[in-house]
């Protein structure tokens, strides 16, 4: 049997959102909700409307679209080793972004590149022995004091595991838990690694109204994501 090393998304480029919204529907959020909320995310952490991202494991490049609506002045490269992921984002032809493939160890692009790096739900879609290599490549190409903003599901969230174990495109999926991730990250070199939980309570009726308490919560262990914010 060969070794896992990515999860094959070709075949889920076209579909990927319309299967998404399906498996997160009891969420009363749909893909293209839970995009939006990680670049908020970003603007809300960075002051700055003037700066050079990339995005590894871009997808379908829907993240790009969000960035283009709520930071319109960065430039972005976004990378995937999906090539028709990497098709079906080019042609949406987003302003001050340029989608490539790339072979999912080494980024091509040059040291200190970047002052941002977003890897959103990308790790638990790759192999473990790759994924320090991923950290020190996006470590490389970071500017100092650049900022890595990496996402992920939960699996202490037993909601977050339904869906995980429900959704197609997971299926071979391996959810890391965060003290996982933390170890990583710190090995990498990377210092002032913070991290917040996310994504709580769905997100209609009454567990809807709760939505403005989360950022009180996002210390406990329990939300649906996390994320990390760290610094070169």
């Amino acid at each position: 049997m060969a070794q896992r090393t990515f999860d094959d998304f070709d075949k889920h480029a076209n579909e990927y959102r319309e299967i998404h919204t399906q498996n997160v529907k009891l969420t009363g959020g749909d893909s293209f909700y839970f995009v939006n909320q990680k670049v908020l995310i970003l603007k809300e952490n960075e002051n700055s409307n003037n700066l050079q991202m990339l995005d590894v494991g871009c997808g379908d490049g829907e993240t790009e679209v969000f960035i283009q609506k709520h930071l319109p002045g960065w430039k972005v490269n976004a990378i995937d080793v999906s090539a028709a992921s990497v098709k079906t984002a080019n042609e949406k032809n987003i302003a001050n972004t340029s989608f490539q493939l790339f072979n999912g160890t080494d980024i091509p692009f040059t040291d200190n590149r970047f002052d941002v790096v977003f890897i959103a739900s990308v790790l638990h879609h790759v192999d473990f022995s790759l994924h320090g290599v991923m950290m020190k490549e996006i470590y490389r190409v970071l500017k100092p004091e650049g900022r890595l903003y990496l996402f992920e599901h939960n699996p202490l969230n037993p909601f977050t595991q339904y869906l995980v174990n429900t959704c197609d495109f997971d299926k071979d999926a391996k959810l890391l838990f965060h003290w996982y991730c933390k170890k990583v990250l710190k090995k990498t070199g990377l210092i002032s690694v913070k991290i917040k939980f996310i994504l709580f309570f769905p997100r209609q009726g009454f567990w809807g109204k709760l939505k403005g308490v989360e950022n009180a919560l996002s210390w406990l262990p329990l939300g649906g994501q996390y994320f990390f914010k760290c610094t070169k």
